[in-house]
């Protein structure tokens, strides 16, 4: 972990301001925090290797798939010039709402919605970061990244993955290399696992 720049944004936005009040005191160890609906925060050192991975420039489009209490959103807001992030649960994305606002985050947007269908009124974007594990990426966001646009996502059926890196090539989406092993929650919607 070597990016200057993402180094800086973890070390400025307080994670125990985006973690259940019960779990603050956990907040600076390097591990996931639950939070309500059987999600977590992912643990630091996981977030940054995977914005390390994306090679976020200031002006780039995000999307973000799985937005929690908004943690990993307000890092990606200080290293990209605009974010969308989609929750699938109204609680959560309320929190995630509160706690961006509250920190000042101006160019971060918070949708619920289904994050495997992504966000095809907001397309394209130039990268694109998945928070929770399916096989393989759903079709709808390697329609949505832009050509050159970079993708991560946790590979696999949830608790056993590899976070991925791809690329939108002229010929599609491209498999550049694993990132790190992860546990991660599962992608649920209709490009995911079924909910039910």
């Amino acid at each position: 972990m070597c990016d200057a720049r993402v180094l800086e944004a973890v070390a400025a936005v307080p994670r125990a301001e985006f973690a259940p009040a019960e779990h603050a005191d956990r907040a600076y160890h390097d591990e996931p925090i639950p939070i309500p609906h059987g999600q977590v925060t992912t643990q630091p050192s996981l977030v940054a290797r995977m914005l390390e991975a994306l090679a976020l420039r200031q002006s780039d489009r995000v999307l973000e798939v799985g937005t929690g209490y908004g943690f990993q959103t307000a890092l990606l807001a200080r290293l990209a010039g605009e974010v969308v992030s989609v929750e699938r649960h109204a609680d959560l994305a309320r929190t995630a709402r509160r706690n961006l606002t509250r920190h000042g985050v101006t160019n971060a947007e918070v949708l619920v919605g289904d994050g495997s269908a992504g966000a095809p009124d907001r397309a394209p974007f130039d990268a694109i970061v998945v928070s929770a594990a399916f096989p393989r990426v759903p079709r709808p966001l390697a329609d949505q990244l832009a050509e050159g646009g970079r993708l991560v996502q946790p590979l696999g059926p949830g608790g056993h993955d590899e976070v991925t890196l791809f690329e939108r090539g002229a010929e599609g989406l491209e498999r550049r290399h694993r990132v790190t092993p992860a546990h991660f929650v599962r992608l649920y919607g209709a490009h995911g696992f079924d909910p039910d």
